[in-house]
């Protein structure tokens, strides 16, 4: 069982030409994952001179390439809580930029060519309990009639098991704008496409210290020299470099969490397509919750919060033992099938779990994804483009406090308190 990502494993690495760092360019990005390299394609596209930092020694090397491959529309909150804290328009414009995020990816995969089996047959968030099936109805009929949704479906015990070959589902709740892709590869033709347009790409380019040389101007001191810019746009995520760990503000704001997956060994066509009939993204109803879907060589890719830690080679192998359990109790058929890989990537996790974007001390930020990141990622690259650009109005999370998390300053000491209390609800519910 490899202890790396299957995306990241099973796609050709990105290898960025050989440029120096430039002595000054209109825009700096900081971050190398789906945000990153989004905006860097957008805002070469708009003709302005740009180059990516990236700490690590590859793209996509953190979030981007570490998570379940789902493309999923809809909040990561409860649509009607969040109707009711702030309004059924505000709500359904949040809701509606998740479909466009989905959109987003679609259009960009289509115009760029890029071969990362992309396909759009929905998310069926699953019950597992009885009493869950009441709550993904009030949740349909609330979305219908806020005319949010209209494409949602109730699916009762025996649709699902018509698709799911698992006994421990009475129902769920289809959203069919969701999508899924392979992430390495789209990340490989993403930063292709960005470079072809003119953007630079800089691996193993910490940047170390930002200092700010008037207006929204900055000189960026990196690990491979120093570099000035016009604008800046940070779109770091929950990395653990350090240059992320310069960045105070931001780091009180979003908490890391572990977000932990296995990938099975190929189980066959005939095998994998009576395990899941439909190609669809799937979820569980639950705080703990597990998501699975197939791939295209036919393995079965099972994640979840397997553990409220953060990764680790010891922690993801300790979370990938939790997660075998998991699939078994889940899938029993699958007892005696070999684990290929096992992997877990940090959640930039925020404490309203809605992503962040806008600007503070004349740098640009998008981030704070709260699991809900490969589609947004790649919108919000776009959309910080226009808002870097002129357009204000392109940022859907405008306008939105971010205050700090009480008591969060450096690592997350709470995370084992909070998945603690997370389970206790699961149980309770």
């Amino acid at each position: 069982m490899k202890l790396e990502s299957y995306w990241t494993d099973s796609a050709p690495q990105f290898m960025p030409k050989g440029a120096n760092l430039p002595a000054q360019v209109d825009v700096a990005i900081i971050g190398g994952g789906f945000t990153g390299l989004s905006a860097a394609l957008e805002m070469a596209r708009r003709g302005a001179s740009v180059a990516v930092f990236e700490a690590g020694g590859m793209v996509a090397a953190e979030a981007s390439g570490r998570n379940g491959g789902h493309v999923n529309n809809g909040l990561a909150t409860d649509y009607a809580e969040m109707a009711a804290k702030v309004g059924v328009e505000r709500a359904r414009n949040w809701y509606h930029a998740f479909d466009s995020a989905v959109d987003a990816v679609e259009q960009l995969v289509a115009r760029e060519q890029i071969d990362c089996d992309f396909l759009r047959q929905g998310k069926l968030k699953l019950a597992t309990k009885p009493g869950q099936m009441a709550g993904l109805q009030r949740m349909a009929d609330r979305l219908v009639a806020d005319g949010v949704d209209s494409d949602v479906e109730i699916f009762d015990a025996a649709q699902v098991a018509a698709e799911v070959q698992s006994d421990r589902f009475c129902g769920g709740l289809l959203y069919k704008r969701s999508g899924q892709m392979h992430m390495g590869r789209f990340a490989h033709g993403l930063a292709g496409a960005a470079e072809r347009a003119g953007a630079q790409i800089h691996l193993a380019a910490e940047v170390r210290r930002i200092e700010r040389i008037g207006g929204e101007a900055h000189r960026l001191h990196t690990a491979r020299g120093d570099v000035s810019a016009r604008q800046v746009l940070l779109a770091t995520g929950a990395s653990r470099h350090g240059s992320y760990g310069s960045f105070g503000w931001l780091r009180r704001r979003i908490v890391p969490i572990g977000s932990f997956i296995v990938v099975t060994e190929p189980l066959g066509e005939e095998r994998a397509r009576a395990l899941l009939a439909v190609r669809r993204t799937f979820v569980t109803v639950a705080n703990i919750h597990h998501y699975f879907r197939l791939t295209s060589d036919h393995r079965l890719v099972f994640g979840g919060r397997a553990r409220f830690a953060i990764s680790s080679p010891q922690s993801d192998a300790a979370s990938g033992e939790i997660l075998r359990a998991g699939l078994v109790e889940t899938f029993p058929q699958l007892a005696g099938v070999r684990l290929d890989y096992c992997w877990g990537g940090l959640v930039d996790m925020t404490q309203d779990r809605l992503p962040h974007a806008g600007q503070r001390d004349g740098l640009y930020y998008s981030m704070g994804y709260s699991g809900h990141g490969t589609q947004m990622s790649v919108y919000m690259g776009q959309q910080m483009a226009a808002v870097m650009a002129g357009d204000a109005t392109a940022n859907p999370w405008r306008e939105r406090a971010w205050p700090a998390i009480p008591g969060h300053v450096g690592p997350p000491w709470f995370l084992p308190a909070i998945g603690l209390y997370y389970r206790m609800k699961d149980k309770l519910a």
